[in-house]
């Protein structure tokens, strides 16, 4: 494209398609516009022009004068339909949907290879911090061991208002809903499903190793009190959502759970709706990048950087992949390369013992009851956690040491 006017079809005005619109209309040296905007609901006020909305997807899909499909919506099933289509077409697509790129990973890649296209998703990892093409370019022949971070942005929020304020759990919900921090259904954020879309990503970019987001445990924030954010508090650390994956021997440990952080780590400090990756590698050692995790502004200029790498034909590389596969393995053999057997130091709180029958508990360090709370620290088999994974009657709070 050489760095000519793009012409730009977009999918989802909501806060990210509005601050993409936003960003655009500022930006200075990029020539692009959005030629036309596909939204669902027909009833709702919007800022700008009527004539730029559609509510026919296919009155852009079909458009043969457009450089590049920007797809913005919730729903993952009608954005994969969307991006199939567009790629199909030979039109290069940018996304912010973690979800999509998740559950369809092996289709999107393959998708890619067979049309020539890009698909470039910058904006669906960590906001507005630039981690996948660093991942790719900056990191890309790097030994790397760890990649690990804070990806939710309303986890986040959640748990810094918590300690701050001393409240509790369900008063900063309700409160974050009210200001638009979390969702009226928060579920995919504070049970660790956002932060373990996100991991699985950076999985891929970092160690070319490709998951189902079944073959990643999470367990999240949901059940957290302020007697767990005590605990930390008098011992120097903080709760943070994390999600976490790093090399072990030949094989890879990824899960998503609520850790203890001490003081001494740089993801301490890292507060409201801010997230941080952290990358440690054999050469490059240890860095950290921090940025706003979500907003209309932050991811919307994500998306932007996106489109303007596509003026200059860029495409991610996925050079670990690619050595991966050319080494005659599957994509879809990334599962068997993870590792679920092994011993894991938590901190877990429940109300009655019974609720620990699901867990398999090699060892307890330390144990408290009291008329409030009742919690262990104890060396659990990680693999254990399955058993009570994504059950909504669970009550256990778990907590990495």
């Amino acid at each position: 494209m050489g760095n000519k006017n793009i012409t730009i079809g977009l999918f989802g005005f909501g806060c990210v398609g509005q601050g993409l619109y936003d960003v655009l209309n500022h930006s200075q040296g990029l020539k692009a516009t959005i030629e036309k905007i596909c939204v669902k609901d027909k009833t709702k006020k919007r800022k700008i022009d009527a004539n730029y909305f559609t509510y026919d997807k296919e009155e852009i899909l079909k458009r043969d004068n457009l450089n590049v499909i920007v797809e913005l919506i919730d729903d993952a099933s009608e954005a994969m339909k969307i991006v199939r289509q567009a790629m199909n077409n030979g039109v290069s697509v940018v996304t912010a949907n973690k979800k999509m790129l998740a559950e369809n990973f092996k289709e999107l890649y393959e998708l890619q290879v067979k049309n020539n296209v890009a698909l470039i998703y910058e904006g669906s990892a960590g906001g507005s911090i630039p981690i996948i093409r660093n991942l790719e370019e900056y990191y890309d022949n790097e030994l790397l061991s760890s990649v690990k971070g804070i990806l939710n942005g309303t986890c986040n929020y959640i748990l810094t208002r918590m300690e701050l304020e001393n409240k509790d759990y369900s008063e900063v919900l309700k409160d974050a809903q009210a200001s638009g921090f979390a969702e009226s259904d928060p579920w995919l954020d504070v049970a660790g499903f956002d932060t373990k879309f996100k991991t699985l990503l950076l999985t891929i970019h970092a160690f070319g190793v490709v998951l189902l987001p079944d073959d990643i445990l999470n367990t999240g924030i949901q059940n957290v009190s302020y007697d767990d954010i005590l605990y930390a508090k008098q011992r120097g650390l903080r709760i943070k959502m994390l999600g976490v994956s790093f090399k072990s021997g030949d094989k890879f440990r990824v899960y998503c759970l609520p850790h203890f952080v001490d003081r001494d780590s740089e993801l301490n400090n890292v507060f409201y709706e801010y997230n941080a990756v952290e990358v440690e590698g054999a050469y490059s050692c240890k860095q950290t990048f921090v940025g706003k995790g979500a907003g209309s502004h932050p991811t919307g200029s994500a998306v932007l950087s996106d489109i303007s790498a596509l003026t200059y034909d860029y495409k991610y590389g996925y050079k670990k992949l690619r050595k991966a596969l050319n080494g005659n393995q599957k994509i879809e053999d990334g599962a068997k390369l993870i590792e679920y057997d092994f011993s894991i130091k938590l901190y877990i709180r429940f109300q009655n013992r019974e609720q620990l029958n699901d867990l398999e508990i090699l060892s307890i360090e330390e144990e408290y009851k009291s008329a409030n709370t009742n919690y262990i620290i104890a060396n659990v088999n990680f693999k254990s956690l399955f058993n009570i994974y994504n059950k909504p009657d669970n009550k256990l709070f778990i907590c990495a040491v």
